[in-house]
């Protein structure tokens, strides 16, 4: 085509020659310049339609080869058998929901799960022993999972599925199941940490801990808060800004105590601490099956019923309040936040790891989620399955939810940790450090605190 253009315009230009005269040499130029123009105007246009046509097959190629792969799935995953662990009293689900996952997966026919009764709190240990004889797939707390990707218990989550954890997870439980800005596991639930429940008749504005005192002091009702904790007295310290994490070595031992506590956030955070135990309210406890004269507590999940029994009509829960610091400035209450984490054992078998790698994502999606609240209660990770209308009926985890938003995951801590807090705790319970302890004397206490637990990762 491109030839038989040019040949027309090359004998129009000809005969328009002739008719000028063989002197007419700018007519020539003229000739000479359209005939160039033209042959450029063609190479160009050629070149495009190749160009189209090559674009054309590529897609055509592309198109073909994901028809392909979505309407065939004849990979051969081989055969064998997939430990699971889980809490006992989530094995009959999980049973169930692997049938329907094989339902849905034929491709997967060839495997065969066995699901186990191994708790959370015992998972880690367990891998750790024995990495090889250990569960495929497995349930564990979140505090463990530094310890297990030392170990080498632990897979890192497929990228696809680890964007879709991302995504559709909430960020308290995404960064609990990273390490090293690494994925890790699958989030199956956000249902571990401590909020506030309250008598609505007593409390009238649950957003501040000085109202809560205020309102509880005025009906002659006790405010619970377990101060000498090392779990609940963190939410002073993290949510005046001080800082308390352990870094642990690939055998789990402490290497190294990150510490802020001996610092003027630290002071602001036992200042209020000592402020709080000096109201004619307040009362050290946090499980609500032991108080009395309730007017609010500060307890978890695990206590909702009880907490909807005794205060019946006036039940109600909040996020942990703001408070007001020695220095003037508003800080809300933090603290631990915890989660359970499914994770996936390394296989050297890579048919076999994409099967384990399946069921984690099913047994973590926002479907078996919500079946596992509506089963056994547990509060999900999902943002989807938490915006459920069950969920959100859900005044107890819906307040949780809430304060998760302003929690760090809890990590490693060495046991005498625990009882160390205790002890600082129990240093204003007794009226050994007082509100109207100087900051000096505040500041002496922290060092010593924080001395201490350094010593720990020695």
């Amino acid at each position: 085509m491109k030839k038989k253009l040019v040949s027309v315009l090359m004998a129009t230009a000809m005969s328009t020659s002739l008719l000028a005269g063989c002197g007419n040499n700018a007519a020539q130029q003229a000739a000479d310049t359209a005939e160039s123009t033209v042959e450029e105007t063609a190479d160009a246009a050629e070149e495009v339609a190749e160009e189209a046509t090559e674009a054309a097959e590529e897609t055509v190629e592309e198109a073909a080869d994901a028809v392909e792969e979505a309407v065939a799935d004849d990979t051969d995953y081989g055969t064998g058998d997939i430990k699971v662990w889980v809490a006992d009293n989530v094995v009959d689900f999980t049973n169930q929901q692997i049938e329907a996952f094989k339902g849905a997966h034929p491709e997967f026919s060839g495997y065969n799960f066995t699901v186990e009764p191994v708790g959370e709190g015992d998972a880690a240990g367990n891998m750790i022993t024995d990495v090889e004889s250990g569960a495929d797939v497995y349930a564990f707390a979140q505090d463990q999972i530094a310890r297990l990707v030392a170990a080498g218990a632990l897979e890192e989550v497929e990228e696809e599925n680890a964007k879709a954890v991302k995504a559709d997870n909430d960020a308290g439980a995404v960064a609990a199941a990273t390490v090293g800005g690494t994925l890790y596991a699958y989030p199956i639930t956000s249902d571990n940490g401590y909020f506030l429940y309250y008598d609505k008749s007593v409390v009238s504005d649950p957003s501040t801990l000085e109202g809560i005192v205020a309102d509880c002091e005025a009906a002659g009702k006790n405010f619970y808060f377990e101060i000498n904790s090392g779990w609940y007295q963190t939410a002073f310290f993290f949510g005046a800004g001080a800082e308390l994490t352990y870094d642990t070595d690939d055998q789990g031992n402490f290497t190294k105590c990150n510490s802020t506590y001996a610092s003027d956030a630290g002071v602001v955070a036992l200042k209020k601490i000592a402020e709080l135990a000096s109201s004619k309210s307040f009362q050290n406890g946090s499980a609500i099956g032991e108080a009395t004269n309730v007017g609010a507590i500060v307890d978890g999940t695990w206590d909702a019923e009880a907490a909807k029994e005794l205060f019946g009509d006036n039940y109600a829960c909040a996020k942990l309040p703001t408070f007001a610091g020695s220095d003037g400035k508003t800080y809300q209450l933090s603290g631990f936040g915890g989660f359970k984490l499914l994770g996936v054992k390394p296989q050297e078998d890579d048919n076999k790891l994409a099967v384990c790698d399946a069921l984690a994502a099913y047994l973590s999606s926002e479907e078996v989620q919500l079946a596992r609240y509506e089963a056994v209660a547990w509060g999900p990770s999902n943002l989807k399955a938490q915006q459920s209308d069950a969920v959100k009926a859900d005044e107890a985890l819906s307040a949780l939810a809430e304060q998760l938003q302003y929690t760090i995951p809890q990590g490693q801590y060495p046991g005498d940790y625990w009882s160390l807090a205790t002890s600082l705790g129990d240093s204003i319970i007794s009226g050994e450090l007082t509100a109207e302890s100087s900051d000096d004397d505040f500041m002496k206490a922290l060092t010593d605190f924080q001395t201490t637990c350094e010593g720990y990762a020695n």
